[in-house]
């Protein structure tokens, strides 16, 4: 059976990914993965919860990587604040703030895209502007590609190497953290 049928046939189940999570960051970073939300959002632990918590959209695996390659991309000041401090405007974006909102998520979907590879899960990167008909554009494209050559070739913290190992074992997968298995065409 060739390598791509058989990343066809696995089952991208929400709580395997969830459970992968927490072995890996639930005792170390105190840090939990939480699908099933109706808008993704990071919470510090507080007096309600004792843990940080990370939801994501419903039960997308998709949004969950996204979700986690935030956690990761964040440094340790960052995962202190809620949402990691960062400023945020939904779908419906203007031009202006289209470009804004493509300079700060190269990082993150840049380690999307090895997250997916390790998982082998399908990456597309998301422009999360919708209702203003923007697609990714170029640019964009070309800088998560150029991030994700810089994380390859030595630029990955701690924690993205340890869950990207983990994914690798878990799916049986090889390589996602090796820029030589990347082409441009991959991320688009």
């Amino acid at each position: 059976m060739s390598s791509l049928n058989k990343k066809l046939e696995i089952e991208h189940r929400c709580q395997d990914l969830v459970n992968i999570f927490a072995e890996c960051f639930e005792q170390s970073h105190n840090t939990v993965l939480i699908a099933g939300a109706e808008e993704p959002l990071y919470q510090v632990a507080d007096q309600d919860c004792s843990k940080n918590r990370i939801y994501f959209t419903r039960d997308y695996y998709a949004s969950g990587l996204h979700e986690i390659a935030h956690w990761l991309v964040a440094g340790e000041e960052r995962r202190r604040l809620e949402d990691y401090g960062y400023w945020y405007a939904p779908d419906g974006r203007s031009e202006e703030q289209q470009a804004e909102f493509e300079k700060v998520e190269a990082k993150p979907q840049a380690l999307e895209c090895i997250l997916s590879r390790a998982a082998a899960f399908p990456f597309r990167v998301s422009a999360d502007n919708a209702e203003a008909g923007l697609m990714p554009s170029e640019e964009f494209c070309h800088a998560i590609f150029k991030q994700l050559q810089n994380y390859c070739e030595g630029a990955l913290n701690e924690r993205s190497q340890k869950l990207i190992e983990a994914l690798s074992s878990y799916y049986g997968t090889e390589g996602a953290d090796q820029f030589t298995s990347y082409r441009r065409g991959d991320v688009r």
